[in-house]
């Protein structure tokens, strides 16, 4: 074709192949739809054609002049695309080669030649056609040289790197494009190969200034580069992951074997087996499951013989002993609780209250947090047992830990697994014994815990005994958190002046008292003669315990707040009576008062002499002990001296000041009591308190100390039939003092019927029994005058 003839064909344009020859483009050519695919000038593209309308265009281009226009459909799920679902900008093809499928479908090779523009479409034809503009590159510019080098170069290079880092691209393109040198055809290369979405290379497509085309190229393999790293990464990774465990695999099926040569294995291999099993039902935390099963694994590639196998096998046992997950189901019925706490202790009927008030918020709210009881009260009140019938009425398991001289901080938390002979602490240990993670758990003697060089045992109860930290409770043995939130914690003391400040506030004290003579007759009768009858094989027929004979074991033979030496009265009546019987002497005994000294021996506790008469001098006092409630008789004597005051009898400084209070007291008012001006100047006073090998301290004899100076200095005797109680002023008022219950009981023993006590302290005499109020006078007071007024005879 020569160039007259390309002036007399306006409509065909030309334009440059690969080998620089020129062909006409005419300006209606046949459309050949293309889905997940856009076509650049000068690349070869094998293209599967099955739709009708595409076969019948390629068939056109090949009855004409074999060429075609490809053109991208918008929407890649269209499967017959109409005209305006396709871009508008494509590539003039040229079909090279054409193979009819059986299946009526044609594969065409197809080579891109100039970037064409739809500018209308061709209607009523079996294809789709479309008339078209070629669009011309932009000339670049002359002074952007040495960008296009420096550009052609780094997508060179980038073309290099997705090639090297796993990019599928042939080694000819590679050949091809290291030597080219025109920026336009290169960005077309490069683009053709990029693994690209269809928006990104419509967009490269459309882009007719070659070097804006090879910078966004330059764009797009960059970013591909960046990606084609993180994915070497990542596979190399998972290279890494599936290497080593099938290296572990192999290594551990080499071992198994050598172990089976050797005859060992079989074993230990039994025993990862069981604690893996074991594991899985007893239901670990995630903690806990993730350091058991590191544990294991140490444990699956140890020697059986050696000595740190025991110690793994040890700590494995204590893991899978523990209850991470059973615990028992709380009986909510408020009737049957209210039954069981009636059926194992007489009275205690505030402790029976709050033990149901805890099962009704148990019953509402179902994860609810356990409280920290703390039972205080003197020895033989029923502390410990208290306990015991919390866990019944709960239907709870119950485990008891004495802490009574405790000092090690270990004992609490337990060891570390570095030290020989390691073990979890007691409270694990007592968990592991329980086999559930919610019992009654009772902590003895809290106010005896002891503190040397190896810790504070208290300050690790700290953690245990707060409901907000107890949920993640650490033992140093087992290393992992343990949930203790579900377990009610009973503790018991006899005094709280001995428990620290930050222990003592984590619990809610509950004080319990001494009982009265008629709580101990019940309980003798309803508790503690069918227990002795039991443990010394008697029956009731056996041996017969009246009720004035229990009362005459009370009164003659006990003198206690709690109930300990009166069971043990009762269990020397039925050895008595056991031996008997053991002798072939099988005849019923009906105990009498008049006979019990043949079987307990004389009376031991006698009525007080100063009560058999009113005394000068002799004043009786109130007083409180860990172990309950006393009678304090206070003696006071003037003698011929100048003015000096002797104490005796084992007094504390409070109460020595409370005697120097009282001295003061009757100096200042002995005209209002008919003591002479020189009587004080005169005269020496001795206090004594009985019974001086028992220290005695507290402010609460000042009104005892008081009438019996006063007594001492008038000559006028002291009422025996009044116990007085509370703390005196200079000025002459009585101040209200604790311990009132027990003081209270104490006088009520000692067959004193008439009680005076500080005002403020009416309070306190709501928690006494009823039917001991009935037989008591309370008197309550304000002044000095009104204690002398009264006491004074």
């Amino acid at each position: 074709m020569t160039p007259a003839d390309l002036k007399e064909e306006p409509a065909k344009k030309e334009v440059g192949t690969p080998q620089d020859d020129q062909i006409l483009i005419p300006d209606r050519l046949p459309v050949l739809p293309l889905r997940d695919v856009v076509t650049f000038p000068y690349m070869i593209l094998p293209l599967v054609v099955s739709l009708d309308k595409a076969i019948h265009a390629v068939d056109q281009a090949l009855t004409q002049n074999r060429m075609i226009l490809l053109l991208t459909q918008r929407n890649q799920e269209v499967e017959t695309p109409s005209s305006g679902e396709m871009y508008d900008i494509g590539t003039v093809g040229m079909v090279i080669r054409m193979l009819k499928m059986p299946d009526h479908g044609v594969r065409v090779l197809v080579q891109g030649m100039a970037r064409a523009q739809v500018e209308s479409w061709d209607e009523g034809l079996p294809y789709l056609q479309a008339k078209l503009r070629v669009l011309e590159e932009i000339a670049p510019e002359t002074t952007a040289g040495l960008e296009t080098e420096a550009l052609m170069r780094n997508v060179k290079e980038a073309l290099e790197k997705t090639s090297a880092l796993g990019k599928t691209i042939a080694p000819e393109i590679m050949v091809i494009a290291s030597n080219m040198s025109d920026p336009g055809r290169l960005a077309d290369l490069a683009a053709s190969n990029l693994t690209l979405k269809i928006e990104d290379a419509q967009a490269v497509l459309s882009i007719l200034d070659p070097m804006r085309r090879l910078r966004r190229i330059n764009e797009l393999l960059t970013r591909e580069v960046e990606v084609l790293m993180v994915q070497q990464q990542i596979n190399i990774q998972a290279k890494d992951e599936i290497e080593k465990g099938q290296r572990e695999y192999f290594l551990r099926q080499q071992l198994k074997a050598i172990q089976s040569e050797l005859g060992e294995g079989n074993e230990l291999a039994e025993d990862v087996a069981r604690y893996l099993k074991k594991a899985d039902e007893i239901k670990m935390p995630k903690e806990a499951r993730t350091e058991f099963d590191v544990q294991v694994r140490r444990l699956e590639r140890m020697n059986p013989e050696s000595a740190e196998t025991a110690t793994l096998r040890t700590y494995l046992d204590w893991m899978v002993g523990l209850p991470w997950s059973f615990r028992t189901e709380d009986i909510l019925n408020l009737r049957k609780a209210r039954k069981i706490l009636n059926e194992d202790h007489y009275g205690l009927e505030k402790i029976k209250e709050r033990i149901l008030e805890h099962l009704a918020v148990r019953k509402l709210k179902k994860n609810t947090k356990g409280p920290i009881l703390c039972f205080v009260g003197p020895p033989g009140t029923g502390k410990t047992s208290l306990g015991k019938s919390i866990a019944r009425s709960l239907g709870r398991k119950f485990v008891r830990l004495s802490l009574g001289g405790v000092h090690d901080e270990a004992e609490i938390r337990g060891h570390r697994r570095t030290y020989v002979g390691a073990m979890p602490g007691r409270i694990i240990q007592s968990l592991h014994q329980a086999g559930t993670r919610n019992p009654v758990f009772m902590m003895d003697e809290v106010d005896k815990i002891g503190a040397d060089f190896r810790g504070d045992p208290s300050a690790a109860l700290l953690e245990v005994l707060d409901p907000e930290q107890n949920d993640s409770f650490h033992d140093n043995y087992l290393g992992v958190s343990f949930d203790l939130s579900d377990v009610l914690f009973v503790t018991t003391a006899n005094v709280l002046d001995t428990i620290q400040p930050a222990f003592r506030d984590r619990m809610e004290i509950i004080a319990l008292s001494g009982y009265t003579e008629v709580e101990k007759l019940q309980i003798a009768k309803r508790h503690l003669v069918p227990k002795q009858l039991e443990a010394h094989g008697l029956s009731p027929e056996d041996i017969v315990f009246p009720d004035d004979v229990i009362a005459r074991i009370i009164r003659g033979y006990t003198k206690e707040a709690g109930l300990r030496n009166l069971e043990r009265e009762i269990a020397a009546v039925c050895r008595k009576v056991a031996m008997k019987h053991a002798m072939g002497n099988r005849k019923a005994v009906l105990l009498h008062p008049a006979s019990l000294h043949r079987y307990l021996g004389p009376l031991r506790i006698l009525p007080g002499e100063h009560l058999n008469r009113n005394q000068v001098g002799v004043a009786t006092g109130l007083a409180w002990t860990p172990v309950g409630g006393e009678i304090l008789y206070v003696e006071a004597q003037a003698m011929n001296g100048k003015g000096a005051l002797i104490l005796t009898g084992q007094m504390g400084d409070v109460m020595k000041e409370s005697a120097q209070a009282a001295l003061s007291y009757t100096r200042a008012h002995a005209d209002t009591y008919g003591i002479p001006e020189d009587f004080f100047s005169t005269h020496d006073f001795h206090i004594h308190i009985p019974e001086g090998a028992i220290p005695k301290d507290g402010p609460s004899a000042g009104v005892t100390l008081t009438s019996a100076l006063v007594s001492a200095c008038t000559g006028r005797p002291v009422s025996k039939s009044i116990a007085m109680t509370g703390e005196i002023t200079l000025s002459g008022n009585v101040l209200p003092v604790g311990g009132i219950k027990e003081k209270v009981l104490a006088a009520h023993r000692e067959k004193v019927r008439i009680v005076m006590l500080p005002r403020p302290n009416k309070k306190d005499l709501e928690e006494i029994p009823r039917e001991l109020r009935r037989e008591l006078k309370v008197i309550l007071v304000d002044r000095l005058t009104e204690v002398l007024k009264r006491a004074l005879i």
